[in-house]
């Protein structure tokens, strides 16, 4: 036993220099998912399935007069066709958001109380009101499109502004001015004494745009129901299968054990497919009533009508200063978009959660939010990749530069005379949050510094001379991960040598098997090739809230170091068994349980392995499994600062982004390589939105950027090289010390690639355009310039 502990203790050790905490490791499942071998739940099929297709509104608003299904019903194949009706007299329970948010008055958010179809009105285009089950996919698409609708059309409304204007068009009659939140946050009278006293005020009218998920995977499920134990199942692509267990159990109206969620790998998400959605009850229905599988599919182009939006606000920003400079004050007002229906979250990223990270990095002693969160004919809106947060960074950001230009301030020195510094922390700011650590003003240096900032003005010099306009824009952001909440920490050992870890996260394409099995590794000492994640079985994970907000690696992270103190006590009490010791000479440390003193030691596997082979006495564990639930960890505080260097050809207005850094503190970054990939997804995300992507209707509330023909995303070549580094703060609020890293690169590149066009455009006057910074637009506000100038 002597010799085999030290080998694996030395086996050990390497394996921690190579999979440790802090190592670039390649993702487990890349090669799996490179040749084409992951499972999607397009891939799972059941035998004698049926296919669903649903039924949609063609019109914005309207009622519904009639619904004509006969002639659906009596072609080849159909097996049912059902309406609104039908589900309703199911008895389900309607879609509703359970964030607890109050009004000015404190009155409760007014729910919409979506039913999975509509039966009185259709709100937006696309709108389910039936849906259809036949024995083949196409049968179901042919007798969807025999489904005869009668909508007696109502005048719609797609702006939220206009939305909450007397005589709109009104899509509840429970919701006076389709307001169903009038949000607001801070002592007003003190933020407008602040105002009334300020040196200087800016203020700027910004849209902050709605924008289309287009995730690679559409949504699917496939449904099937057990009439014996009355039990429910659904394949469904999710951000947490325990969650979303949990809301589907609500719908349907039946306990938590009545209902299995799987989910397998998933094509991306970034919060649009943690939500239930009325396409699922209807299959689960079906399902119930055909005593077969249901499976449905959603296609590209429903999709856009469909899946939850992201963004959509129209917001006024104010930031009052003294003469030096200083922040006194800020303000937001103005609207938030919420479409059609009210689920999820929807409401939290356009108030509350725009809010919480409005005041970023800076001092700013005072803040006040006013957002009514308004109802219009649009598909419905959720979370998006960031959620409220790099909504606020944009908007103080936005306001700053525009400060500067005001005040004769330079850019820089504005922002480094009102960072929160590092000695102050742990810091109350004024939105209401504490920030526990952080070194902003050490960031932003080093972005300069990387980003070569000093010798910009001779590239812009030589862009000038090739007939080309230069800009840059530095900009900090900062972000509050998702509330606590308790995480799933469970750890088996297998007998086949096997360690599964089991959480409640959910991997849609962060890498989660490799960061966690690292920290893992490090906590026990058991081998990394060894570590398997499970996540996607709603039977196994009992407990969690899924994947968003940032939150995976400090809560899932807490959760593993927790489990492992209580496998490391299990150890002792049977390696002192094993060893023939005292439990309270047994020591735990780099894999190996030993008798303090001596050589005499066991590994952790091999404990594992005994424990399975035989029997053990009373008081002596029969395995080092452990199920354990954290409690909640603590918000944390990702941060940055970004640099965006683009070149402008005034011909045309095509923007290029020439030059691209960011320095971040994740606070301890568990897998760098990891950690890259996202901030780089994310900032290609944030280049979409500030460049090219906007979901747009017309008057009638139909929508006009529907497909891939008309909404536009970033491709290979419009995404530039970037150079990014790190400056780690750890966190003080969890065990890892770790931040949070997926959804930073939004926050930080929607501000600096917007104000870095904005600032090349300068030399032309001009200082204002909204998102998207198309060509055209580009172009016409240079051609507008030019004849102002004239």
């Amino acid at each position: 036993m002597q010799e085999h502990t030290k080998s694996s203790t030395l086996e050990n050790a390497i394996a921690l220099q190579k999979y440790g905490v802090g190592q670039p490791v390649r993702r487990k499942e890349d090669d799996t998912l490179v040749r084409g071998k992951g499972r999607y739940t397009d891939d799972f099929n059941l035998p004698g399935q049926a296919y669903a297709v649903v039924v949609r509104s063609t019109r914005a608003h309207g009622i519904i007069r009639g619904i004509g299904i006969d002639a659906a019903k009596a072609m080849p194949g159909v097996l049912g066709v059902w309406t609104g009706r039908d589900l309703d007299a199911a008895g389900y329970g309607p879609f509703t958001c359970g964030l607890p948010l109050k009004s000015r008055d404190s009155s409760p958010l007014l729910q919409t109380n979506r039913q999975p179809l509509a039966t009185d009105k259709v709100r937006f285009v696309g709108d389910p009101v039936a849906f259809v089950v036949a024995e083949t996919l196409a049968q179901a698409r042919d007798a969807a499109e025999a489904v005869e609708l009668d909508i007696e059309p109502l005048p719609a409304v797609t702006d939220p502004e206009d939305a909450a204007k007397p005589g709109a068009p009104q899509l509840y009659e429970h919701i006076p001015g389709n307001v169903a939140l009038d949000y607001h946050y801070g002592d007003m009278e003190k933020v407008n004494a602040a105002f009334a006293n300020a040196a200087h005020v800016t203020r700027m009218d910004i849209e902050n745009t709605r924008v289309a998920v287009v995730s690679m995977e559409p949504r699917v499920g496939l449904a099937s129901y057990d009439k014996k134990t009355e039990r429910y199942t659904l394949q469904v692509p999710t951000q947490g299968v325990a969650g979303n267990r949990a809301n589907l159990a609500k719908n349907l109206k039946v306990p938590n054990e009545k209902v299995r969620i799987l989910t397998a790998n998933v094509g991306g998400s970034f919060g649009m497919k943690n939500i239930n959605y009325p396409e699922y009850m209807c299959i689960l229905y079906a399902a119930k009533e055909l005593g077969k599988p249901v499976k449905w599919l959603d296609e590209r182009s429903t999709a856009f009508l469909s899946d939850s939006h992201g963004r959509a606000q129209k917001i006024h920003a104010e930031l009052a200063l003294d003469a030096e400079g200083h922040f006194l004050a800020a303000k937001l007002s103005g609207y938030g978009n919420l479409g059609a229906y009210i689920t999820g979250v929807a409401p939290g990223p356009l108030s509350l959660n725009t809010g919480k990270n409005f005041s970023s990095v800076y001092r700013t002693p005072l803040m006040a939010v006013d957002i009514k969160v308004v109802l219009t004919n649009t598909t419905l809106m959720g979370a998006y990749r960031g959620a409220g947060r790099p909504e606020a960074n944009y908007y103080m950001e936005r306001l700053i530069d525009r400060a500067a230009d005001e005040m004769g301030i330079n850019r820089l020195t504005l922002r480094k005379r009102n960072f929160i510094k590092q000695n102050q922390m742990p810091f109350a700011a004024s939105s209401g949050v504490t920030y526990d650590s952080g070194d902003f003003q050490a960031v932003f240096n080093k972005a300069l510094e990387i980003s070569d900032h000093e010798n910009f003005a001779k590239r812009k010099k030589e862009s000038r001379k090739a007939g080309k306009l230069r800009g840059i824009a530095v900009g900090s952001y900062l972000e509050v991960t998702a509330p606590p909440s308790p995480e799933l920490g469970k750890i088996v050992f297998d007998a086949d040598g096997t360690v599964q870890l089991i959480t409640g996260t959910l991997d849609y394409g962060q890498g989660h098997a490799t960061p966690f099995a690292q920290v893992l590794s490090e906590q026990l000492g058991v081998p990394f090739e060894s570590v398997k994640l499970v996540q996607g079985d709603s039977d196994i994970v009992h407990t969690g809230n899924g994947t968003g907000g940032s939150r995976s690696i400090t809560a899932t992270g807490q959760a593993i170091v927790g489990a492992a103190k209580l496998v490391i006590e299990k150890g002792k009490r049977a390696a002192a068994h094993m060893l023939e010791a005292s439990e309270a000479d047994i020591e735990f440390e780099g894999g190996s349980f030993t008798i303090a003193g001596t050589d005499r030691s066991i590994d952790i596997m091999e404990l594992a392995k005994r424990l399975h082979d035989g029997k053990t006495p009373e008081g002596v564990p029969d395995s080092l499994d452990v199920d354990h639930t954290s409690e909640p960890v603590a918000s944390a505080f990702p941060n940055g600062c970004h640099v965006a260097e683009v070149e402008i050809d005034p011909e045309t207005g095509v923007v290029q982004i020439v030059r691209y850094s960011a320095v971040n503190d994740f606070g301890t970054v568990i897998n760098p390589l990891l950690v890259a990939g996202q901030l780089h997804g994310g900032v290609v995300q944030g280049i979409g939105q500030a460049l090219m992507e906007h979901f747009r209707y017309d008057e009638s509330g139909q929508p006009i950027t529907g497909s891939l023909m008309d909404y536009a995303l970033p491709r290979a070549e419009d995404v530039p090289n970037m150079t990014v580094g790190d400056h780690p703060v750890p966190a003080t609020t969890n065990p890892l010390g770790s931040k949070g890293c997926g959804e930073a690169g939004c926050a930080g590149s929607l501000s600096t690639v917007v104000n870095a066009v904005l600032d090349a455009l300068s030399d032309h006057g001009i200082k204002q355009i909204d998102m998207p910074l198309t060509p055209e637009r580009v172009w016409r506000a240079i051609q507008d310039a030019k004849g102002k100038a004239a």
